[in-house]
């Protein structure tokens, strides 16, 4: 991939740009190899999923700077001026010629860009998800309400510019914090969801849901954890940090007959049970399907929920920090005889491993989620053993 504002010196935010593309993907797998080599010596390692080395990416978080009438979308400069990067090649094609355009309409609307250094101004970020419909949710993140009205009599004007625009939200964060976001969302659209529908499967996101910024390689790493499921056959899956269901939902559909997913954000659970709601109708006699709004280490209410009846499989899809010692203590004292970990951090996963010595990691695979940096997401399955059992004792499969 080839960036002008790469060249140009003007971001710097792709750090392995002009790295071919294999090269990349051979580094990253081999830095995930190594980290593991010590806690998985037995591992098979299964062949890295690939991404698109650009226009791979479904959300843009801009930064909006300049002044009313000349904005920048981007990002800041060292000296907190905005840095106009419109035509990143990152984004997929429906956003790449949507940004432009957005940036146009703010213009004439009128929204005044945050002045960091002056600590003044309103509109400080726009944030963009796009669905392999065509669809976007749009996010405008402003210190106050006072552009709220502007805004509202403004979004007819808004959807007729920008029609592959379905939800419009307003995000208030007043704190001058280097945050994206606050906790206030405004709906301003009759519709507060985006369906991201991947294979058979239909994700609905709330504008506070986290969604992968990769859709072919999220829904390709789903596919991984349904093939894992299925192979094992699970009677019952406990999903922590499950976000809004992704892995969940694949479980229950590979024919686990219960799944129940636990995830601390109200919003990504709200959004995991319109899913299931969804599943349940095209698949009525598919098992039980909940989802609790909780916090993922707390084992005594985890035990609570499972009532005495521990999961014969567990999967975890934690932040960078991992699951840590809490977590991997109530797994090695659980009934579950197998544990899917998905990661982004592989120095994280390696700690926790480590931790977890009544299981042997039988498979892994890298899912190459962020061309273009040094960022990866890695997959294992961990099967409660010796470490001696065979890899082939889950009969896992390899879809590609």
């Amino acid at each position: 991939m080839q960036c002008d504002y790469f060249d140009a010196g003007r971001c710097r935010s792709c750090a392995l740009m002009g790295v071919p593309y294999a090269v990349q993907l051979a580094d990253k797998e081999a830095r995930c190899r190594h980290a593991l080599a010590t806690v998985a010596p037995d591992v098979t390692w299964l062949e890295a999923f690939p991404s698109a080395e650009s226009a791979f990416r479904n959300k843009a978080k801009l930064v909006v700077g300049g002044v009313v009438g000349a904005v920048t979308v981007g990002i800041l400069d060292g000296d907190g001026t905005g840095v106009d990067l419109r035509g990143c090649g990152l984004y997929e094609p429906t956003l790449q010629q949507l940004i432009p355009r957005l940036a146009d309409v703010v213009d004439e609307v009128g929204l005044e860009p945050y002045d960091v250094a002056g600590r003044r101004g309103e509109l400080k970020h726009l944030i963009l998800t796009l669905s392999p419909t065509g669809k976007v949710m749009l996010r405008l993140v402003l210190r106050s309400r006072r552009h709220l009205a502007l805004l509202e009599s403004r979004l007819a004007l808004l959807q007729a510019r920008l029609p592959e625009v379905s939800v419009v939200t307003v995000n208030l964060q007043p704190e001058h914090k280097a945050i994206l976001e606050g906790d206030t969302e405004i709906v301003l659209t009759r519709s507060g969801e985006l369906a991201m529908p991947l294979d058979d499967i239909t994700l609905f996101l709330r504008p506070n849901s986290f969604f992968q910024t990769n859709t072919a390689v999220a829904s390709a790493l789903y596919r991984q954890a349904q093939d894992w499921t299925e192979a094992v056959g699970p009677a019952a899956v406990l999903d922590l940090y499950c976000g809004v269901g992704g892995f969940a939902l694949h479980c229950a559909k590979a024919g686990a007959r219960r799944v129940l997913g636990v995830e601390v954000s109200v919003e990504a659970v709200r959004s995991a049970e319109t899913s299931a709601s969804r599943l349940r109708a095209d698949h009525p006699d598919m098992g039980l399907l909940e989802f609790r709004a909780g916090d993922a280490t707390d084992v005594e209410t985890l035990e609570r929920e499972l009532l005495g009846a521990a999961p014969s499989m567990v999967v975890v899809n934690p932040p960078r920090r991992g699951i840590g010692p809490a977590l991997t203590a109530w797994l090695e004292t659980s009934g579950a005889t197998h544990v899917t970990y998905s990661s982004c951090n592989v120095d994280s996963l390696a700690r926790d491993l480590a931790l977890l010595p009544s299981f042997a990691v039988r498979e892994a695979r890298l899912f190459d989620m962020f061309p273009q940096t040094s960022h990866h997401e890695v997959i294992i399955l961990m099967e409660r053993g010796t470490a001696s059992a065979p890899v082939d004792s889950v009969g896992v499969g390899r879809r590609p």
